[in-house]
């Protein structure tokens, strides 16, 4: 099969995706083992594991590329009347959600999941500024 410009494109933007998805994982694995260490054991923990802390970040990766959209899109005007605030609850709904969908991770309540969900947000924001620098 000969490579032209248009498949190399197509495979480009596949690599590019996957790339982009793999940097979120590792951002929400992340900001998952920085709240546990902010928040305490006592209220969100995933086990001693690592690999639940890389698990639960894959999943909530997963969650925020495949769910979130709708979430926004239907508490739009939550968002707009908050000037963005209500995306602090969005974000710990993900978590939260993710806590009941994968059990390793255990938060003890909604206002846990929320301060986990800000704490994630700012690794996010730490993070992909320092990627965008550069």
């Amino acid at each position: 099969m000969a490579y032209n410009n248009k498949n190399m494109k197509e495979i480009n933007g596949f690599n590019l995706a996957l790339i982009r998805f793999v940097l979120r994982w590792i951002v929400c694995s992340l900001g998952l083992w920085i709240a546990v260490g902010l928040i305490g054991a006592d209220k969100i923990n995933y086990g001693s594991h690592v690999s639940s802390a890389i698990e639960a970040g894959f999943i909530l990766a997963l969650v925020n590329i495949l769910i979130k959209p709708l979430v926004v899109i239907l508490s739009l005007p939550a968002i707009l009347l908050s000037l963005g605030l209500f995306m602090i609850l969005v974000n710990g709904f993900m978590v939260f959600l993710v806590s009941k969908l994968y059990t390793p991770l255990h938060v003890t309540n909604f206002f846990v999941a929320i301060l986990a969900g800000l704490i994630i947000g700012l690794v996010n924001y730490l993070v992909t500024a320092i990627i965008e620098e550069r």
